[in-house]
């Protein structure tokens, strides 16, 4: 006759949610990276304007995948209290959002009016997602009890980092979209190496929240 398992106490409780937040952490710093790759591996060299763009090539399912992935993992996060559930439950309506209403196609195609809307709600969700997951990094993930660790407080710098380099990108990718299509500067996809990086801050963020680096 089997012992039913016990809900995981104490210790067993902290490693789990530690490896929650590493694994969120993870699907982000890898995302642009298997996107990259694999465009390349299934449809050849080069890469489409923006991260978002994915969509319309092979790698379709990887990208909105990982994006529900990582909104059912922050719908899963627990924090201090009742702002960081709040903020958890926000960036998982965001993050499904921007995997179920996908981007425009690249320029030159010329996208629908349906394709247009849907677009723009998706940049929408996007931004959203971004500024939520810049608060979790700039005011909860520096939160804490009792004195600070050394270590803590490096992990509070590097969070601070995180937090604002997802603002400038946000703002940067604002300012992309007043320029030209034929623009010089959209010949190196500035679109797309935001987003980029704005992504692997969130991955790295979350990474180090699971103290997968500067753990105590």
């Amino acid at each position: 006759m089997t012992t039913p398992s016990q809900p995981p106490t104490g210790d067993s409780l902290v490693l789990s949610y530690l490896d929650l937040r590493k694994a969120i952490g993870i699907i982000g710093i890898a995302l642009p990276i298997m996107l990259i790759v694999g465009k390349y591996i299934i449809e050849g060299p080069g890469t489409p304007g923006s991260i978002s763009t994915y969509y319309h090539t092979d790698m379709r399912d990887v990208l909105v995948g990982s994006l529900c992935a990582i909104g059912v993992f922050l719908l899963s996060y627990r924090g201090y209290g009742r702002e960081d559930n709040i903020a958890g439950d926000l960036a998982c309506i965001f993050a499904v959002g921007v995997a179920l209403f996908p981007a425009s196609p690249d320029w030159p195609q010329v996208p629908t009016p349906s394709q247009e809307t849907t677009g723009t709600v998706h940049y929408l969700f996007a931004a959203a997602l971004f500024l939520t997951l810049a608060y979790f990094c700039l005011k909860l993930f520096r939160k804490g009890t009792g004195t600070p660790t050394p270590k803590k407080l490096v992990r509070n710098k590097l969070y601070t980092a995180c937090g604002y380099t997802m603002l400038a990108c946000i703002v940067l990718i604002g300012v992309t979209k007043l320029l030209p299509p034929d623009s010089p500067t959209m010949r190196i996809d500035p679109v797309f190496w935001l987003e980029a990086f704005a992504i692997w801050a969130f991955g790295i963020s979350w990474f180090t929240k699971g103290e997968g680096i500067f753990g105590d």
